[in-house]
């Protein structure tokens, strides 16, 4: 991330003016630069961050060193998800996650600089009366409502099927295995869920835990452990675990 040469926002309106700058930056690589965003996030490379700054520019770089950062740090590895779904589902995944980071940064400064309650109301609903990123990118820009509505919606329209039930006949693990079913190949897919473990922590598979599996080893991981959420999952088409994810990158 850049070393911060810009001056440091330390009241409310210096740090809506930084976060405006941040945002504009990001609506520029996912709408106006998408195409240089798009191949700059080479699934071959390392884990990448997509930054933006605060005069209204961005960069994809490696996440910075220094622990514990400087500023909030964004989403890592964006490459990795980009060829793992359909090009309009990863650039909403990345903004949604830029939302986030901006607002990271935003209260950032408030905390560092102590900003009380009404300071951080006003900042607050300053930035509320824009348009997320991620309406800007999905176009829903006039409907500033929740974002989590916005985003289901989107969901919805890219899929006849059920979303929630396709990510949880792919790649999660939910439900316990039925138990009165005397199946033979039910039998056997229960042995084989009960034995799973995680090929994270080593732990054992657990009915009420959230799972995935990888789509190249074939190898099953709580969904804490590799950082996945069942949101998460509902856009990857195919997993790839950090250890896969990694092979790819040294090759």
């Amino acid at each position: 991330m850049e070393a911060i040469p810009h001056p440091i926002p330390r009241t409310v309106e210096e740090v809506f003016s930084d976060f405006k700058g941040r945002r504009a930056g990001l609506i520029k690589a996912l709408t106006a630069d998408v195409e240089k965003f798009y191949q700059q996030c080479d699934p071959e490379k390392e884990n990448l961050c997509l930054y933006g700054l605060p005069n209204e520019t961005w960069e994809v770089n490696l996440p910075v060193e220094e622990v514990p950062p400087e500023l909030p740090e964004p989403a890592l590895g964006i490459n990795f998800a980009r060829d793992g779904m359909q090009e309009k589902d990863w650039l909403s995944l990345v903004a949604v996650h830029s939302d986030s980071w901006l607002l990271a940064v935003a209260f950032y400064f408030g905390a560092r600089f102590g900003f009380g309650k009404n300071e951080r109301k006003k900042l607050f609903q300053m930035i509320n009366d824009l348009p997320t990123i991620f309406e800007v990118v999905t176009g829903n820009a006039k409907q500033p409502k929740d974002q989590s509505a916005n985003h289901n919606s989107s969901k919805s329209k890219s899929s006849g099927k059920s979303r929630p039930a396709e990510s949880q006949t792919k790649a999660v693990k939910m439900s316990p295995p039925p138990k009165d079913d005397d199946d033979s190949g039910d039998e056997e897919e229960e042995d084989d869920e009960q034995g799973a473990t995680c090929g994270a922590c080593g732990d054992n598979y657990g009915t009420d835990e959230f799972w995935i599996c990888c789509d190249i080893c074939e190898k099953w991981f709580h969904g804490k452990c590799v950082k996945i959420t069942p949101a998460k999952a509902e856009h990857i088409k195919q997993y790839k675990c950090p250890s896969c994810s990694s092979k790819r990158a040294r090759v």
